[in-house]
């Protein structure tokens, strides 16, 4: 099983790389740069746009989508769940990421209309998956963006939300969760500095769109909708080992993430990545 995992997890980079997926995404502003330029540096290409008068129009010409709740201005609002719904009529796969829901009134119901639209995947921290699975007084762990509690805590409510809508549910952490409701994966690579960059959460999100979009359409990369999911958490984490070999703060972190995303091999990634079962 760790084996052919790790096949997937290599396929899936590679693929990225060679079929440069273009990613509708509906994020964040104040995170807009990384995401762009992470998905750049991976092999996608970012299309990020809120405007309700188009963005469901182009969800029929990217190879995936990310809605990320995190920025709640008019048009991200209204333009999230008819975007979703274009995706999925097309066919287009999507993440969902229910960033800061909990204590917040207007993103925590718009969170749990999108996931009711069916996403392929959900990627969020502790407290954004406890909140979705047991509604906003679980939630009230978080802080913001971030989580108090660690994965673990979230995990029997990610199992239960991966059985029920039938998805993919990454819970981010120290050490990272993903189940497909049956199977669980710890992956335990990443650094702390990831945590004191604003929008690697989002990039995380938006990269695993990108590996879900390079399993559909001409040249599609034979991997699961698991495997694309933990690649995506792969790339990124052991991305941020290497870049932290070279880094002297979160600032020039930044930056070498960003290097070492465009740098890191794909056997690279599928070599360096720890992996747990269960």
């Amino acid at each position: 099983m760790a084996e052919a995992l790790r096949a997937e997890i290599a396929g899936s980079v590679a693929a990225v790389r060679s079929q440069l997926p273009l990613v509708l995404g509906i994020s964040g502003t104040a995170t807009q740069g990384l995401v762009a330029d992470g998905l750049l540096a991976a092999g996608a290409r970012p299309m990020l746009t809120a405007t309700p008068d188009e963005s469901p129009t182009l969800a029929s010409a990217a190879r995936a989508l990310l809605v990320n709740v995190g920025s709640l201005a008019s048009d991200a609002r209204a333009s999230a769940v008819p975007t979703a719904r274009a995706a999925a009529a097309h066919g287009i796969p999507w993440v969902l990421d229910p960033a800061a829901i909990g204590l917040a009134p207007v993103r925590t119901p718009l969170a749990a209309e999108l996931l009711a639209l069916g996403p392929d995947a959900v990627r969020g921290n502790a407290s954004e998956v406890l909140t979705l699975h047991l509604g906003s007084e679980a939630g009230q762990s978080g802080r913001g963006a971030d989580s108090t509690v660690g994965p673990d805590t979230a995990v029997d409510s990610a199992r239960d939300l991966a059985v029920a809508q039938g998805c993919i549910v990454a819970v981010s952490g120290q050490v990272d969760a993903i189940t497909d409701g049956d199977v669980l994966v710890r992956v335990a690579n990443g650094h702390p500095w990831l945590a004191q960059v604003s929008g690697t959460g989002c990039l995380l999100g938006a990269l695993t769109a990108a590996h879900l979009g390079v399993r559909t359409g001409p040249g599609a990369a034979r991997v699961s909708p698991f495997g694309a999911v933990v690649a995506a958490t792969a790339l990124l984490t052991v991305a941020a080992e290497r870049a932290v070999a070279s880094a002297k703060g979160p600032g020039s972190f930044r930056i070498g993430l960003l290097d070492a995303l465009n740098a890191v091999s794909a056997d690279e990634v599928a070599t360096r990545v720890r992996l747990t079962w269960g």
